[in-house]
Formats: structure tokens, C-alpha cells, sequence
């Protein structure tokens, strides 16, 4: 019996699904090698990396924790939970929001800017050799524009 699918609910045609499931393959690969590398050559996880990054770009190295979640894209107590324990590592510590006392900032520590710094370079040769290097910088900004219009 063949049943007719709504529109809004079609399978993906083999172009959809070729740049779905390449945008996926492309992303796992990248996360998972730079997971690897940066834990093998720094000791440090790429959720960790990409949380000192934020608290790094951040003003006076300091955000509120629900803004860092989403710069950081964790839920909450995920992100309550990686900040325990670089703060335990002594690369993160708390501070109280001045203005509200029920918010509170996670603050880099010099120890979290030195794991970042020494990690960085192993960052960005990862992405550059996994991913830059396979475009022009005309093809770069064109897919910069293209994913930027999907979110």
C-alpha cells in the first residue's frame, strides 16, 4: 500500500542528502580529531579547549555561566559540570555577578590561559590541515555565508 507523504515530510532527495550527511561526516571527523590530539598532545578535551577560547576572547576573561553554555554549545548542567572541574584543575574560578547575586562568572585563571595558549597552535593546525586547506578563501567565505544563513 503506498501511502502519500506530505511534502514538509518527503524523504531527502540524493542532493539533500549528500550535504547533510557530508556536513555531518565533515564535523565528526573534525571534533573527533581534535579531541584526540588535544588530549593526547595537551592533555586537554576540546569541550575544555573551546570553554577557555570563550573565557580568553571574553572581556576581563569573564562570562556568566548561561552565556558561556551557549558559546560553548552545552546544556547548563553541562556546563556547571566542565566548570567543577577545570576549576578543580585550577584553569577556571567562580566569581559572583555584582549585580546579581544569584549569577555567577566563570573567570580564566593564568594557568587556564597558559593551558589554552600552549594548545592553541595544535587547534588551529588540526582545522586548517582537516578542513581550511581543502578551499580558496573565496570558497571559505562563501560557506561561511551559507552555513550563517542556516542558523
Amino acid at each position: 500500500m503506498n501511502v502519500a507523504v506530505p511534502v514538509g515530510e518527503a524523504e531527502l532527495d540524493d542532493v539533500e542528502l549528500a550535504a547533510w550527511r557530508g556536513l555531518l561526516r565533515v564535523h565528526a571527523a573534525l571534533v573527533k580529531e581534535l579531541d584526540a590530539e588535544l588530549e593526547a598532545r595537551h592533555g586537554l578535551p576540546l569541550t575544555s579547549y573551546e570553554v577557555l577560547c570563550c573565557l580568553r576572547r571574553a572581556p576581563a576573561g569573564k562570562l556568566r555561566m548561561a552565556e558561556l553554555a551557549e558559546h560553548a554549545l552545552l546544556s547548563r548542567s553541562g556546563m556547571t559540570r566542565l566548570i567543577d572541574r577545570l576549576e578543580r584543575e585550577g584553569m577556571v574560578a567562580r566569581s559572583t555577578c555584582d549585580k546579581d547575586g544569584r549569577g555567577c562568572y566563570a573567570v580564566v585563571t593564568a594557568q587556564g590561559c597558559e593551558a589554552f595558549d600552549s594548545a592553541r597552535s595544535t587547534y588551529i593546525a588540526v582545522v586548517r590541515s582537516g578542513f581550511i586547506r581543502h578551499y580558496s578563501v573565496d570558497e571559505l567565505r562563501e560557506v561561511a555565508g551559507l552555513l550563517g544563513r542556516a542558523l
